[in-house]
């Protein structure tokens, strides 16, 4: 199948989990006020809604304000 747009392949859990271990720990949150800490304490469940939230963002045209 050819298209006009580069196919981008899904995020697996695995590359999600290895990413948030890499984030470096910050003393301050940023405006939504999630620290880095937050989310590298997080459960699978965290890890889960991480995943879906950015192969859902990685498949939208646009991205949301």
């Amino acid at each position: 199948m050819q298209t006009a747009e580069p196919v981008v392949p899904e995020a697996s859990v695995f590359e999600v989990e290895m990413a948030i271990g890499k984030v470096m720990r910050q003393k301050s949150p940023h405006i939504d006020q999630i620290t880095s800490e937050l989310i590298k304490a997080g459960s699978k469940t965290i890890l889960s809604e991480i995943h879906k939230c950015i192969n859902y963002l990685g498949n939208k045209k646009e991205l949301p304000e």
